[in-house]
């Protein structure tokens, strides 16, 4: 009679934790993303959102200080420049897992025609980078009213409405 037992191997554990961060770090960068720079060590994640007036994104930079990152706008691609430092370690211990990204980063966005770069706006607090991109006020959605013929015939020229011109 043989015992079967039912054995779990588990990668994750099988890999020492500097190849498992170099794995992580190949396969959450997307090659095909226009806005990662290479030269970037991380990617901040973001969420971009559109609105009727506005987009807005959000960029995830805990333990980045507002004051370190830099948002530039030049011909039409919105730049998130900063850089997340390494904690002073003390001389005595060590880590057993290091998984926060640290080093530099750099992400570009190639902003639509329909934005306003001169409203663009940053607020950093908890971790998160909002910026808010107003978009111009022609492209803006609106609601055209219709006007009705009155009497039969139609305004010709004046565009008040009154077919005899007469206020």
């Amino acid at each position: 009679m043989s015992s079967n037992r039912n054995l779990r191997w588990n990668a994750a554990g099988a890999f020492p934790e500097e190849i498992r961060h170099a794995f992580d770090r190949f396969f959450q960068q997307d090659e095909s993303d226009p806005s990662n720079v290479v030269t970037s060590q991380w990617a901040p994640r973001v969420d971009i959102k559109e609105e009727d007036r506005r987009f807005v994104i959000f960029v995830d930079v805990p333990g980045v200080d507002p004051a370190d990152i830099e948002v530039s706008m030049e011909k039409g691609i919105l730049t998130i420049k900063g850089e997340r430092t390494v904690q002073n370690q003390e001389q005595t211990g060590r880590f057993t897992r290091i998984e926060r990204a640290h080093g530099t980063f750099h992400r570009r966005f190639a902003l639509p025609d329909s934005a306003d770069p001169d409203g663009i706006t940053a607020v950093g607090r908890h971790g998160v980078l909002e910026i808010v991109i107003p978009k111009r006020a022609e492209t803006t959605p609106r609601r055209i009213s219709i006007s009705t013929e009155q009497g039969g015939s139609s305004a010709s020229g004046s565009g008040s409405g009154n077919p005899s011109g007469s206020h």
